[in-house]
């Protein structure tokens, strides 16, 4: 069937629209369209072997018989695996009792069949339509419809599902690309999953079985079915599934009763927070997730089962952040691999024969998480476990509900010897055609011959440096002014290249430098003391200009801070200006008790002032000697909160200060922060010896590394060897911090995982010439002025 055909049957049976119109809502449209196109196909399916399933029902419906002896019966005698026992059909409804009749047409098919129409709602539709006096009208239409087999391939029949899909879509603003991936994508995936296994695509009574775990229509299910029984006729396919949207569902296990398939493996369901097919194992698995969906809703169960199980379920590399679930589904299917050892028992017939996997994601997975991250934990796994095969990016504008950069990733149990340690990049992106008619986001296609491009690269595993492709140029947009010197369009090009798995893996070196901080005791810093710390420090000094001009600072002062003549205005005012504090904060400051607090600490700074002087000292580490000199002379008393707000107003980062110690050590090792030091001279210092120490480090300082893994070097060689390489000549104080390790190998530094895609295809394009651009300029500048010079005239 052409894509006319397809396209043109779709059309006539939703325009069945136009009766509903006025009585029904556009969102209601497709559950009534969809059940009875499937209502139509089923019937036509069964058509053949209709009287005589009828027939034997009558002889055996009364007798003594197990329901489970009938069904296979009754299914052997049909040739399918679902079955019909009234012998009504849509064109003998009648009109007077149509809605009766139809239910008791819908009651007498086989269990999984019926199961169908409930998960549509079928029967509550039907009475809408029968209240509009509609229902004999809609039943009418399609009993005329032709949706048999020899008019319409199983195939084909999936192309018809899928259009009346995406127009259900349209009509109700919902988002087509949750119920079906295209054909083309369908096709490519399928195709690269297959193309190994030529036992499957050879043998005679090959048994194979394939799993999609978010099924849609079945629309991976029946490609994969067709793509190996194109090839091997003699295989025998069976197929799993499960599916979120009970009419996806519907459809889906439709399609597979159409087609023979067992459909009790066809779940419903949530996969990842309930999966029905817990402990199976697959050949093949093909998916196309919901992009960018979050997990929030099933987090406990996710969490519950990452902690808990580890890597005996299915998330025990790691979790990705909450807003995007992609790879969630991606470890789901790398649960359900098989084994590929074999048991010294067994004979190499009955090994087990690993499996392969196609899934579709964005290009978040691909870089999203730095190291140590959930995400780069599952990239590490899946790349050191050397499970990914290739990844293949597809053109831009390719799905129905998106138009973003979308990438094939092709994993794997039981590589070939040659892919072992290897993963292969596909530049896939511009190797489409655009659709003559858009359909929602999806503008391009992929044909046969590009698909046969990308399967012929992966087959041959081979580097292939960017050649340009036969593509007509892009049809630009002639409207507003056209530049003089338009710049080239890039040409189209494809490519492929193959990396060692380590080399998309680095390590994450926190890099320190020494803190320096200068100290004095102003009398602005004293004075900033009369303020609590954060949430305080801004409504603090608001309510003291207000309302507490007459407040004196003597220490035994009682009604410093007393704000309970003016707390209505007062807490009008934080209501107004301060709407972020919660009710228990306000309170707080609208208490004496904080303020005396404070102003305790503020006479405390002013008689450290007295004893040590309000100079400035750029050595921290004496300045400490001398003011825990003061504290003990004065015989101040300052608890750790005290103390730190107090530092903190007299002190402030200054580069040209002196390093504050940390503590003293007893080896130098510079490198990892263990440094001789001399402090700056001075009359008092000049006998001193140089002491090994290590120095405070300075958070706003620290910088990171990232450091390409290189299985060659141990990893004290590598990550020291690149300090001094790239760090040490230009920041000479800096130094690596030990204690930052990797939580699975111990080892200095967090390795991390990412695939820059775009990078390592990416070409550079020189600018335009200055002369070009100044010419537009100008061009521009005169128009606009003439422009302008018509207006004024």
């Amino acid at each position: 069937m052409t894509t006319h055909n397809y396209s043109h049957t779709a059309a006539f049976i939703w325009s069945v629209a136009d009766l509903l119109r006025g009585d029904f809502k556009q969102s209601q449209y497709g559950r009534i369209i969809l059940p009875f196109t499937l209502l139509r196909r089923l019937e036509c399916v069964l058509s053949d072997h209709k009287e005589a399933v009828v027939e034997k029902y009558d002889v055996i419906k009364d007798q003594a018989i197990p329901e489970e002896m009938q069904e296979k019966q009754l299914t052997r005698i049909s040739k399918r695996a679902f079955y019909n026992t009234s012998p009504m059909d849509l064109s003998k409804l009648g009109q007077s009792d149509i809605k009766d009749n139809l239910s008791s047409y819908i009651q007498a098919f086989s269990k999984d069949a019926r199961e169908i129409f409930e998960y549509f709602k079928f029967e509550e539709f039907v009475g809408q339509l029968n209240d509009a006096n509609l229902l004999y009208k809609v039943v009418q239409l399609f009993a005329n419809i032709d949706l048999s087999p020899e008019k319409i391939s199983n195939h084909d029949m999936g192309f018809v599902f899928e259009e009346l899909i995406r127009k259900f879509a349209e009509s109700s603003n919902e988002t087509a690309g949750e119920h079906f991936t295209p054909r083309d994508i369908v096709r490519l995936t399928t195709a690269l999953v297959f193309m190994e296994d030529d036992a499957a695509l050879t043998e005679d009574g090959i048994i194979r079985t394939i799993y999609d775990p978010t099924a849609g229509t079945g629309g991976f299910l029946s490609s994969g079915m067709e793509y190996v029984l194109e090839l091997n006729p003699d295989a025998v396919m069976r197929t799993f599934g499960q599916e979120l949207n009970p009419e996806s569902y519907a459809i889906c296990k439709a399609d597979m009763l159409i087609k023979g398939q067992d459909v009790s493996r066809i779940k419903l369901g949530n996969t990842l927070s309930n999966d029905q097919l817990a402990n199976e194992q697959f050949d093949y698995m093909l998916s196309n997730p919901p992009f960018g969906v979050d997990w929030k809703k099933i987090s406990t169960e996710i969490s519950d089962e990452h902690t808990q199980k580890g890597f005996d379920g299915r998330f025990g590399a790691g979790l990705p952040r909450v807003s995007d679930g992609s790879l969630l589904f991606l470890m789901h299917l790398l649960s359900k691999m098989q084994n590929t050892s074999v048991n010294s028992e067994q004979s190499k017939a009955n090994e087990q024969q690993g499996s392969r996997i196609g899934i579709i994601l964005n290009g978040s997975p691909l870089f999203t998480g730095g190291a140590g991250s959930g995400e780069s934990e599952i990239r590490r796994y899946i790349l050191e476990a050397d499970l990914l095969e290739a990844i293949i990016a597809l053109p831009n504008d390719m799905f129905y509900n998106t138009g973003i950069a979308t990438y094939i990733w092709i994993l794997s149990n039981k590589k070939a010897d040659e892919r072992r340690g290897q993963v292969q990049l596909i530049d896939g992106s511009n190797l489409y055609s655009k659709m003559r008619k858009s359909l929602g986001s999806k503008r391009n296609e992929m044909s046969e011959d590009d698909i046969r491009t990308i399967t012929k690269s992966f087959g041959d595993f081979e580097v292939v440096d960017a050649r340009v492709l036969d593509k007509p140029e892009e049809v630009k947009s002639n409207r507003g002014r056209q530049s003089a010197n338009p710049k080239a369009e890039p040409a189209k090009t494809f490519a492929s290249k193959i990396f060692q798995t380590h080399e998309f893996g680095y390590r994450r070196l926190t890099i320190e430098r020494p803190l320096r901080l200068s100290a004095q005791l102003t009398d602005s810093a004293i004075d900033s003391l009369r303020y609590a710390q954060k949430p305080f420090d801004m409504v603090m000094p608001a309510l003291y200009e207000k309302f507490g001009s007459d407040w004196t600072t003597d220490s035994d002062n009682h009604s410093y801070g007393d704000l309970s003549a003016v707390t209505v205005d007062a807490r009008a005012m934080i209501k107004a200006d301060f709407s972020e504090l919660k009710e228990g904060q306000v309170k707080d400051v609208l208490d004496a008790k904080i303020w005396q607090t404070q102003l305790a600490l503020m006479n405390k700074a002013k008689a450290l002032q007295s004893a040590i002087g309000g100079s400035q000292s750029d050595d921290f580490n004496e300045f400490d000697k001398v003011f825990k000199q003061a504290l003990k002379d004065t015989g101040i008393n300052l608890d750790t909160k005290e103390k730190k707000q107090l530092i903190d107003a007299i002190t402030w980062k200054n580069p040209n200060a002196e390093p504050v110690i940390k503590k003293a050590v007893k080896a130098a090792n510079p490198l990892y922060g263990a440094f001789s030091y001399t402090p700056a001279l001075t009359n008092q210092q000049a006998d001193k010896p140089a002491k090994i120490v290590e120095f405070q480090p300075d958070g706003d300082l620290r910088d990171y590394e990232n450091v390409p893994l290189d299985p060659s070097m141990t990893t004290t060689a590598l990550i020291e060897a690149y300090f001094a390489r790239e760090v040490q000549p230009h920041v000479p104080d800096a130094w690596i911090n030990a204690d930052k390790v990797d939580a699975i190998d111990a080892e200095i530094g967090v390795v991390g995982y990412e695939i820059p895609f775009n990078r390592h295809f990416y070409v550079y394009e020189p600018p335009r010439a200055l002369a070009d651009i100044d010419a537009d300029l100008d061009a521009v500048s005169m128009e606009i002025m003439q422009l302008l010079g018509e207006v004024h005239s």
